[in-house]
């Protein structure tokens, strides 16, 4: 992970996630839209592929629901 991405996650108002890897990051996503709660920060700063949420679990309406969002 870069300084960059280090950086703004410890920067966040909740400071809960210190160090997180890319399949962290993928797997925090989909329990985040399975508990409809913010994934979108997630997923834009990670840039995750729609392909990467469906094959960690999230059902194709959840992930087709974030439109452009996803590359």
């Amino acid at each position: 992970m870069g300084k960059a991405k280090r950086r703004s996650l410890t920067l966040g108002v909740n400071r809960q996630i210190s160090n997180l890897t890319r399949e962290d990051a993928i797997n925090k996503i989909v329990s985040n839209i399975e508990q409809k709660t913010e994934a979108i920060e997630l997923i834009t700063l990670f840039g995750v592929a729609a392909e990467e949420l469906l094959e960690a679990g999230a059902s194709y309406e959840d992930v087709m629901s974030f439109g452009r969002i996803l590359k």
